[in-house]
């Protein structure tokens, strides 16, 4: 049994039998008891409805044809004073009128004398499973009606004709209204936000499959709020079972603080940038006046400790570049405005830049690229950094006189590039870590090779922030294939 059931049946039912005999008073109880129910009993009408005033029954076997009382007036009265209780009529004057009658009264169902004990347990489990559902009902939409309340952000439903059926606090709160309710009533008068009731319009005309919904950001100013409020806007509409539209739902999302964090995260990292690279660049400079001998000569001795702290500088330069371009990936302050993006001519335009490099250690970049490659949906900036890295890095761990071989062609909606080297290989237990931060491979063969143990994770995380993905194969000793995969371009 679930969590829920047991929530739901910690208690018996409670049933309250009315009949003016004795006889089937108590035979409905002994049945009932024996069933698990608590059962109470009533001989008249003013008994039955004193017992519903003071306490709430789930089910009531009422008889009809009563001296004291009609059950017909003692149905009307227990309706009136308890909604939730459900009514089981039972007579021995089971005529169609009366059944009618009843019904319309708001009875449940209809027992006719005489009855049997299954036919009674019977006819109360149905019921029983009614008042369950019911319960099931108000318990789904008091739930409902206080997460909505007290969540954050600004929830509205409207139907086809644009009324309110649902408008919580946050709402009201975000648009100004200052109404406490505004059920009933049409978005005009609620708010006068020309850009939201556009999106509710636009909507409601929104075909297609589930999960459609259009989205904005809006700027809200005056009413209630002494400063600009930035709200991100979402509308969607919701349907029955049968794909009917039958209105929209609107969310609000506050994200002013977030602008502004957004704001501080990016003066922060120009004022990291401007404090590192400025000294960085400032003693650079003496430095290549001094090794320039504009400062006095130099011995031989003086040049070399020179040029080393320059190599270094220029390392410590580099490193801090890429840890601001982490750093701006990560907080989502980089450029990512996107193009069709040809990755066959950026590979091309790659492999020319770096092959100079490349055949000073002996190297051949060989080329298997067709003349085009369907485009990507991609920031052409970063995939020249993507691709300048990996072919780099090809260089540095590849020895003298090996090869470099770039690859790329469509594979299921992706344009696939390999790039392979016969360097030194990756070790199975470093594939895995060679994308974290500051991760290099440590051995004899890499001691002297210089990086940041950045590169990857910027690559990396570009790769991922275009809805791609990279992996690498390699053996020591064998070299290492890197497999980049970037989204085709959706029509």
């Amino acid at each position: 049994m679930s969590v829920e059931k047991e929530v739901q049946t910690y208690y018996p039912p409670k049933i309250l039998v009315v009949d003016d005999e004795a006889r089937i008073r108590e035979a409905c109880r002994q049945v009932l008891e024996e069933s698990g129910y608590e059962v109470s009993l009533a001989e008249g009408g003013e008994e039955a409805i004193r017992a519903v005033s003071s306490t709430h029954y789930d089910i009531v076997l009422l008889d009809l044809m009563m001296p004291e009382m009609s059950g017909f007036e003692v149905l009307s009265r227990i309706r009136t004073l308890d909604a939730g209780t459900v009514v089981i009529v039972i007579t021995g004057y089971a005529t169609l009128e009366h059944s009618v009658e009843a019904m319309k009264k708001g009875a449940f169902d209809f027992i006719p004398k005489p009855f049997t004990p299954e036919h009674l347990r019977v006819t109360v489990g149905k019921a029983i499973e009614y008042t369950r559902a019911l319960w099931d009902i108000a318990d789904t939409r008091s739930r409902l009606r206080t997460m909505v309340n007290h969540i954050s952000d600004g929830v509205m439903c409207t139907n086809q004709e644009h009324r309110v059926a649902l408008a919580n606090p946050a709402f009201l709160r975000m648009v100004g209204c200052p109404a406490p309710s505004v059920i009933g009533w049409h978005m005009d008068e609620v708010f006068r936000i020309p850009r939201i009731k556009e999106m509710v319009e636009e909507a409601l005309k929104l075909k297609g499959s589930e999960g459609a919904e259009l989205s904005d950001e809006i700027i809200i100013n005056g009413g209630r709020r002494p400063e600009e409020t930035i709200i991100q806007v979402r509308c969607a509409p919701f349907r029955d079972p049968n794909g009917r539209t039958l209105g929209v739902i609107t969310v609000l999302h506050d994200i002013t603080t977030l602008k502004k964090m957004d704001r501080m995260k990016s003066q922060f990292v120009a004022t990291v940038n401007h404090e590192i690279q400025s000294p960085l660049h400032t003693i650079q400079t003496q430095i290549q006046i001094l090794l320039d001998g504009l400062a006095g000569e130099l011995t031989e001795k003086q040049a070399a400790i020179l040029g080393r702290v320059s190599q270094k500088i220029k390392s410590l330069s580099a490193m801090a570049a890429e840890l601001l371009d982490l750093a701006k990936i990560e907080s989502g302050l980089i450029s990512f405005e996107r193009e069709a993006v040809d990755m066959a001519v950026v590979i091309r335009e790659q492999a020319a830049f770096h092959r100079p490099r490349a055949e000073e250690q002996h190297l051949r970049i060989e080329l298997e690229v067709p003349e085009t490659l369907p485009p990507v949906w991609a920031n052409r900036r970063n995939m020249e950094a993507v691709m300048a890295n990996l072919i780099t890095n090809a260089i540095k761990y590849s020895p003298d006189g090996g090869w470099i071989r770039i690859s790329a062609a469509v594979e299921e909606g992706y344009v696939g590039i390999h790039v392979q080297d016969t360097g030194i290989g990756i070790a199975p237990e470093d594939q895995a870590k060679i994308f974290q931060q500051f991760y290099r491979v440590k051995n004899e063969k890499t001691r002297f090779i210089e990086g940041t143990g950045l590169g990857l994770a910027i690559v990396k995380r570009i790769v991922e922030a275009h809805e791609g993905r990279i992996q690498v194969e390699s053996r020591p000793g064998e070299g290492s294939t890197f497999i980049l995969y970037l989204p085709l371009m959706t029509p």
